[in-house]
């Protein structure tokens, strides 16, 4: 019995914390290989709508609290336009001219966007390495989300890219900037999310934000997308599957199931393996290959998430370590003979 008593809990398994990340990570991957036989609304609004169904019925499975009032309603549709409509809509796009490793890269560097916000609607305390962290996040996504031939240019002193015109018609062709847009979507809805909890259970608001969010983007793809299913393979329609039951629904639900037992400081500290999951799968499945300016991009936005979300636990060990270093080379006090 005490072997019993001195195991972890389920929820701390490894696999289950670490399962949430590896689902978008593959996710990502599994929306990018069937972007080329749809079009983009289509997929965000596909991954949305039955991902938020499944979400619903396993809240009142779990029989968490429905009752929403009509503020509630309110926050529900912001949280829905911001995280749900823009959100999948900006990443659904950016998938179509971007890797899905670079995307997952740009996505995941959200917890940048949430630091300065939080900082300037909640006060909450960044700290010198959560600035550290920023100050790399913002080199990081300028190496990933900038072409190669700005960055080598502007080390060389060449400034022509920027004063000739071709910047902005050059950015606007690739699909980070989509990317960004997303990635602040969904920071910003990170943000709402604490006053949508406010008045409406989290796994609840959770799921209908993902319906009510994934309504528009069909009704876009009605509208400008034409026969969206039509080059859609057996192959496709499993990867979508995927994205909707197990990099939606499951991983949402693995995530709110492991923050309500107490284990979100965990699941922050590990949210950077969400892109390099997508980095592994893309290059195994897709082929995909970054420059080696973006894998620099990559080391250094990991390193910022990383620094932003453990800032608390590594300022400690700093200041146990220099309080340990100048107790060790203080000079030791001879006592005094007394006369």
């Amino acid at each position: 019995m005490a072997s019993t008593s001195a195991s972890p809990p389920a929820s701390r398994h490894p696999i289950v914390l670490i399962a949430p990340f590896f689902l978008w990570g593959t996710a990502m991957v599994a929306m990018k290989g069937a972007m080329p036989h749809t079009a983009p609304f289509f997929m965000a609004g596909i991954r949305l709508v039955p991902a938020g169904v499944v979400v619903l019925l396993a809240g009142l499975i779990l029989k968490r609290p429905q009752a929403i009032s009509w503020q509630g309603w309110l926050w529900v549709a912001l949280f829905a336009l911001v995280d749900g409509t823009l959100f999948q809509g900006f990443l659904a796009a950016g998938l179509q001219r971007t890797g899905a490793g670079l995307g997952s890269v740009m996505i995941d560097s959200q917890p940048l966007a949430v630091a300065i916000m939080a900082r300037g609607l909640f006060g909450e305390h960044i700290g010198a390495l959560g600035w550290i962290g920023l100050m790399w996040g913002i080199a990081g996504i300028s190496l990933l989300g900038l072409p190669d031939d700005w960055i080598l240019s502007l080390l060389h002193g060449d400034i022509a890219w920027l004063t000739g015109g071709t910047a902005l018609n050059t950015l606007l062709q690739g699909g980070e900037w989509l990317m960004l847009l997303a990635a602040l979507s969904m920071a910003t809805g990170t943000i709402l999310i604490r006053y949508v909890c406010r008045h409406v259970d989290p796994v609840v608001a959770t799921g209908w934000h993902m319906v009510l969010g994934g309504l528009p983007l069909f009704g876009l793809s009605v509208l400008g997308e034409a026969q969206p299913c039509q080059g859609l393979t057996g192959l496709d329609w499993g990867a979508i599957a995927y994205a909707t039951l197990f990099g939606s629904a499951l991983a949402y639900g693995i995530f709110f199931f492991l923050a309500a037992q107490g284990n979100l400081t965990s699941l922050s500290a590990l949210t950077f393996l969400t892109p390099v999951f997508a980095l592994l799968f893309g290059n195994l499945f897709l082929g995909e290959t970054l420059s080696p300016l973006q894998w620099f991009g990559v080391g250094f936005t990991l390193i910022s998430i990383y620094l932003i979300n453990q800032r608390d636990v590594l300022t400690q060990k700093l200041r146990q370590g220099v309080l340990a270093y100048a107790a060790a080379t203080a000079p030791k006090s001879t006592p005094t003979e007394p006369k």
